[in-house]
């Protein structure tokens, strides 16, 4: 099975080895016909510390880091704004 690859932004980077990554989807409402917008947050592996807030990252399913973690930053997007 493929892993699942996610691309958002670093919302905190004050972990070691690790960053909260906010991951933005956009859905059009069931009933209203609206587009609407929703935001999760996912804490993910940075082996180098190399994430800072506000870059833009696509993150990958890992194994089980940690107790939250399951995800590892796989490339940098974007510079930090």
């Amino acid at each position: 099975m493929p892993k699942r690859i996610m691309e958002g932004t670093v919302a905190s980077n004050k972990m070691d080895k690790s960053a909260v990554v906010r991951v933005e989807r956009t859905f059009l409402h069931p009933l209203f016909k609206k587009t609407v917008r929703q935001s999760k947050k996912y804490h993910a592996h940075d082996e180098k510390n190399a994430a800072k807030v506000g870059q833009l990252v696509e993150i990958q399913e890992c194994r089980p880091r940690s107790k939250l973690k399951r995800w590892e930053i796989v490339s940098f997007k974007g510079d930090a704004a």
